[in-house]
């Protein structure tokens, strides 16, 4: 039995050819991986280390707030004033029925900058803040927070 080309009988081939349509998926799919991690990141901080962490998974509607080594405040990635920080996390937790936020501070930043977050968060109602920290190396399991 011998392969139709469509030429050889008179008739037109109506085969879909599927190979230039699993090259283009392939390459989307790399390409998608690549980036995808690149969209998490949010703002690059060096998190202190701690032995005893709790490991939990991130969620898509969590609030964070990171604190650069300069001291700039950001609220989900996006830089907000240390004044406006309390006012901008009610409007983000008031749909949410549990008010959880959570805290990134670079780890040369100053305890002062940690606790006048703290103090805004507290102004804006929220009851239940997180620390994110890096496990020690060497200490049981993996992950962070």
């Amino acid at each position: 039995m011998g392969m139709d080309l469509g030429g050889a009988k008179g008739g037109i081939k109506s085969d879909i050819n599927v190979t230039p349509l699993v090259d283009v998926m392939l390459v989307l799919l790399i390409i998608m991986m690549l980036i995808a991690p690149m969209l998490q990141q949010g703002v690059s901080v060096k998190l202190p280390t701690a032995t005893n962490t709790v490991d939990k998974p991130e969620v898509q509607g969590q609030t964070v707030i990171a604190i650069g080594r300069d001291k700039q405040i950001y609220l989900n990635a996006k830089p907000v004033g240390e004044a406006e920080l309390a006012r901008r996390v009610t409007e983000i937790l008031e749909n949410m029925k549990e008010k959880v936020v959570l805290i990134k501070a670079d780890e040369e930043v100053e305890y002062s900058a940690v606790m006048a977050a703290m103090d805004q968060l507290r102004q804006a109602g929220v009851e239940d803040i997180g620390l994110i920290t890096e496990r020690k190396k060497g200490a049981e399991g993996t992950g962070s927070q």
